[in-house]
């Protein structure tokens, strides 16, 4: 795989030996088992995969190149470059504007923006909406485009949908950046909607089934399908593809429930005219770092702590899996760390600030898994690890262990 030239300060000596150790012991990616870090009296179990992902290193490569190639020149990005706090604040010290903020809306209006200035399209992508203004504006869309290649298989796919005549169904978060670039792109090919989660996917099939009136589609899905869509007639053929940071279980099981919807409503034997099997578009790093998570749920520790920007759909799924076995916080940083009894974390779906005491076990060995979303440095990791070891003072140090760890 392609090594991107990434700016230091986001790595990690620590965490990357123990990473590149880990990738020449199994460079196939058959163990996910964490690797256990024996402090002494905190020990720390860090996923087989997380941090930046090959397309989020894709993206930071190209903006600070874009930087350093036009010193001159005003540079603007569509949107957040990832979702990671860290990364965003660092470029825009260095000049940068956003256009838009994360949930599309405007931040520098387009009629500032002139062919001179330089714009980058964000790993998730963007609209063939946007697109076209930019070009209308003489504005060059290819240079700095860091859109993920993970999310581009995804537009594939579409296209092939639309090709043989499906219908979409896109699995992801209507608000959210790529789902909405997807959605996009996907609609300009076929009749598209997006759902959610299962719930929806349940209600949609309830009305394929003719279990519930064709009322209840605008209900339930007004402003999340494409124009002209005709739930009586556009429901006959379907594939489902997904926005790459869903959980990739959750995206399975609304395709197998589909296929199955539509094996009841036209018969085993023609399935195949029915339903699309489009199971190629997950991105493999989501697939990675949720196997990892679910590695970590087997080991003994007393909580899970997560780390990634508050708006990283990718992290929250992290977090959803480790709330199942543990005590888990959804951190942005190590300064969300107070104290060795408080904490400070993130509830995702209720998008609320939180605050809890306690957190750490006292006057015992203390265990905890330790990972991150795909858009975090693994310098926010290792910052975090380092402000839970200042309260060992009694710890081993980092060299001794890492050395324990390579051997």
């Amino acid at each position: 795989m392609k090594a991107f030239d990434i700016p230091t300060h986001y790595r990690s000596s620590f965490i990357g030996q123990v990473k590149s150790n880990r990738k020449e012991l199994d460079p196939r990616k058959r163990d996910f088992s964490p690797t256990k870090l024996d402090f002494g009296p905190v020990q720390f179990y860090l996923g087989r995969h997380f941090g930046f992902c090959y397309g989020v290193e894709n993206a930071i490569e190209i903006a600070y190149k874009a930087i350093e190639e036009n010193p001159e020149k005003r540079i603007f990005m569509l949107s957040q470059m990832i979702h990671n706090p860290t990364v965003n604040e660092d470029l825009k010290q260095r000049g940068l504007s956003f256009i838009q903020d994360t949930y599309g809306n405007q931040l520098t209006s387009w009629d500032e923006v002139s062919e001179n200035d330089i714009i980058i399209i964000p790993a998730f992508g963007t609209t063939l909406e946007i697109e076209q203004l930019l070009v209308s504006k003489g504005i060059e869309i290819k240079k700095y485009n860091t859109t993920c290649p993970f999310v581009e298989k995804v537009w594939k796919m579409a296209t092939k949908l639309g090709d043989k005549d499906y219908t979409i169904i896109i699995h992801g978060k209507f608000e959210h950046e790529e789902t909405r670039a997807t959605f996009s792109h996907s609609q300009a090919e076929s009749h598209s909607i997006v759902l959610k989660d299962m719930r929806e996917a349940e209600i949609l099939g309830d009305i394929i089934l003719g279990k519930r009136p064709q009322s209840d589609f605008e209900k339930y899905f007004s402003g999340r399908y494409s124009e002209g869509f005709d739930s009586s007639i556009h429901l006959e053929r379907v594939g489902v593809i997904n926005q790459t940071t869903m959980l990739a279980s959750d995206t399975h099981e609304i395709a197998e429930y589909f296929k199955g919807i539509m094996q009841s409503k036209y018969g085993e034997e023609n399935t195949k005219d029915h339903f699309a099997d489009t199971r190629d578009t997950l991105c493999y790093a989501t697939n990675d770092n949720q196997q990892s998570t679910y590695a970590l749920l087997e080991t003994d520790a007393d909580l899970a702590i997560i780390v990634g920007g508050y708006n990283s759909s990718n992290t929250s799924h992290i977090k959803e899996l480790c709330d199942e076995r543990f005590t888990s916080y959804f951190i942005n940083g190590a300064d969300e760390i107070k104290s060795m009894s408080t904490i400070h974390h993130f509830n995702y779906e209720e998008k609320k600030h939180l605050i809890s005491e306690s957190f750490l076990p006292t006057n015992r060995l203390v265990k905890i898994v330790l990972t991150s979303g795909a858009s975090c440095p693994d310098s926010v990791v290792d910052e975090v690890l380092e402000k839970i070891l200042g309260y060992f003072p009694e710890a081993r140090s980092k060299e001794e262990v890492l050395s324990e760890v390579l051997d």
